[in-house]
């Protein structure tokens, strides 16, 4: 049997070389065609637009084109690998876009471990594309560039790693505290992992409903608390607490909620047993969780267990939430993607996992029936109304929110993006082996 390294390289390479390629969209087979696409014809549309930014949209393909955007600095699993080595990642997420959201995007790997390159570099982007999604950036570079770009471009920008993660978890949050029957106002969390991911969803859980007395936060130094010094940055110090605990022993003693953004083994079957009665453990450490669903079910069977792999229940991926919350900011030419339209996205997901799933969804994870409950807290991804869901949640918040310039009849945009999830989900869309 072959291993997965080999799989997976002879994936990458057989055929055509990488996983993504530019298909034109209007013909160019004669004379006239080509009078069209180039010169003379192209022209007009130049004039248009030097008129008028705004028929940019239009004209080219940039309201359906996202930036994926990294200098390789934190590679998920791999570290500081480099922008090249990073370039698989970012094609793979390419592909993530155009299948479950058919969206188009430009990788682009920028060569520079400075903040300061890769902000500019954004910023000349910004005629290209509808939006950029900021990828495997490292702290605290990734806080700053994101910052900066927000307040500077008119396009939405998104750090997946941060708040991906925190979308996707929330939702995973409300679900699992519905079936412990857990009022999230009342409950204690603590965070092991003070990174990207780990502090946007602490920020993230605060607007859904936790009290930030009742939040803990630990980094590979412990826990960070009021008057630390050391391995300190302005980014944590907002999560900083005034207590005595320093051990993550300590910290998860009666905690309600264990969300892990660090490494494997991090967390042991021992501190499991110290948690509260029905205790909701988040191991989101990739490719291996901080403590594995096995080990932690040894160590407690009344919790309810979710992890960023495939191969077990309650997977806490962010595919479930980027390609739609590009598409709905795209649909309704946002100028940013806020903290209202990252709420609605949440809420959006955590309603539709307690829908029936659809027969396909069961048929495509190989099961008879799914239904919401310790083991299905969290839509899948391949259940097509996630599309529709959350696009069109994150287009209303836009709307509400007044970030939107384009304005859609939601009914008639939920048909819109329902006839895209039949077509785009359908296995005649899918490319061949």
């Amino acid at each position: 049997m072959k291993s997965l390294k080999q799989d997976a390289l002879n994936y990458h390479r057989t055929g055509r070389k990488g996983k993504i390629e530019v298909v034109a969209t209007k013909p160019c087979r004669t004379q006239a065609d080509l009078s069209l696409a180039y010169t003379p014809g192209v022209a007009e549309p130049c004039r248009e637009i030097a008129r008028s930014p705004e028929l940019s949209y239009q004209y080219t393909a940039r309201g359906n084109l996202v930036a994926i955007v990294t200098n390789g600095t934190r590679v998920l699993g791999l570290g500081n690998i480099g922008a090249l080595a990073g370039k698989p990642v970012m094609e793979g997420k390419a592909v993530l876009f155009k299948r479950f959201a058919d969206i188009d995007v430009f990788d682009l790997e920028v060569n520079s471990e400075k903040a300061e390159d890769v902000v500019k570099f954004c910023q000349l982007l910004e005629p290209t594309v509808g939006g950029i999604n900021l990828e495997d950036i490292k702290t605290p570079e990734c806080f700053f560039i994101e910052e900066t770009l927000c307040k500077t471009m008119s396009i939405p920008v998104m750090h997946d790693d941060q708040h991906g993660s925190a979308i996707v978890s929330g939702a995973a949050l409300l679900g699992a505290l519905a079936i412990v029957g857990k009022q999230i106002d009342q409950v204690h969390v603590v965070f092991v992992g003070a990174g990207a991911a780990g502090i946007a969803c602490a920020g993230h859980y605060l607007r859904l409903g936790v009290r930030r007395e009742r939040m803990l936060m630990l980094d590979t130094k412990g826990v960070i608390y009021a008057g630390r010094t050391e391995g300190m940055s302005p980014y944590k110090a907002r999560f900083a607490r005034q207590t005595e605990l320093r051990t993550l022993t300590e910290a998860l003693r009666d905690a309600d909620v264990l969300v892990g953004f660090s490494a494997k083994g991090a967390v042991t079957p021992d501190m499991l047993k110290v948690m509260a009665p029905r205790p909701v453990v988040f191991a989101l450490a990739n490719p291996d969780p901080e403590i594995t669903p096995e080990d932690a079910r040894g160590a407690r069977n009344d919790l309810i267990m979710a992890t960023g792999r495939s191969d077990y229940p309650n997977q806490v991926n962010n595919v479930l939430g980027f390609p739609f919350v590009f598409r709905g900011a795209l649909d309704v030419r946002a100028r940013a993607i806020n903290d209202e339209m990252k709420l609605a996205a949440t809420h959006a997901l955590a309603g539709l996992a307690r829908e029936e799933v659809l027969d396909s969804v069961c048929q495509a994870y190989g099961v008879e029936r799914i239904q919401f409950g310790p083991e299905y807290i969290i839509p899948n991804p391949f259940d097509p109304r996630a599309l529709v869901w959350v696009a069109s949640a994150i287009a209303r918040a836009a709307m509400e929110s007044g970030v939107a310039r384009q304005p859609v009849v939601l009914e008639e945009y939920r048909g819109r993006l329902e006839r895209l999830g039949a077509r785009i989900m359908s296995p005649r869309s899918s490319p061949p082996p």
